[in-house]
């Protein structure tokens, strides 16, 4: 709705002769916190901070192109839907035009041995740079599930198909997990052997994840007791 009240914003605004220097965003958003009423003890940021949800996790997502050019970028706007779909919002990019011809994509996830790595790869676009993968000097396997590339260097991935993909958020069904040896414990994924990182949007930094502090189901039973 944001979207197509804008322009008609600006319109007004023009017709008003208004001759400040703010953009129309920003007389919006101006506009919108105008009407919040202060948490007492607490600092405001509106409903446009970067805080809306945080820690992100750093989602490298992995698609062919139509040449059969793996491409991988970094995605911060995912999350799980059920037990075997995620859901991730993604802006126009070379790996929406590969979703579109293939219907499928990998998932993994950015770690502290492959920051810089992970991070170029949302830096760069394979509309520039078609063979950046190679270019960070990783290595591709075909998924014998999906069609799409599994980095090698990712120790833990997800192949997923396409279920949806409208308006900018696309929906996958996770078909297989498949993880290196290296990253388990018991048979199980171990996260401090796996070290991922999250994306803190407050810092513009990238953060490890800390020690283990509760136990999932049980930690909250002292008090029930």
């Amino acid at each position: 709705m944001k979207r197509n009240l804008l322009p008609l914003i600006g319109m007004l605004i023009l017709a008003a002769g208004c001759t400040d220097n703010k953009t129309t965003k920003q007389k919006t958003e101006d506009m919108n916190n105008a009407t919040l009423q202060e948490v007492t003890g607490r600092k405001n940021f509106g409903a446009s901070h970067a805080l809306v949800t945080t820690p992100q996790p750093c989602v490298m997502i992995a698609t062919w192109d139509e040449n059969k050019n793996p491409d991988v970028m970094m995605a911060a706007w995912a999350g799980q839907l059920d037990s075997k779909q995620i859901v991730i919002s993604l802006s126009k990019h070379k790996t929406t035009d590969n979703l579109e011809k293939t219907g499928a994509f990998t998932i993994s996830f950015a770690d502290e041995r492959t920051v810089a790595e992970s991070d170029y790869f949302g830096l760069e676009s394979g509309n520039k740079v078609p063979d950046k993968v190679a270019k960070a000097g990783f290595t591709v396997t075909p998924s014998p599930n999906v069609n799409a590339p599994i980095i090698n260097e990712y120790p833990f991935t997800l192949e997923c198909k396409v279920l949806s993909f409208e308006d900018g958020m696309l929906i996958g069904e996770v078909v297989n997990q498949s993880a290196d040896e290296s990253i388990l414990t018991d048979g199980q994924v171990d996260l401090a052997k796996l070290k991922p990182i999250v994306f803190d949007a407050s810092g513009m930094c990238y953060r490890a994840l800390g020690d283990v502090v509760g136990k999932a189901w049980g930690a909250g039973k002292s008090i029930s007791e």
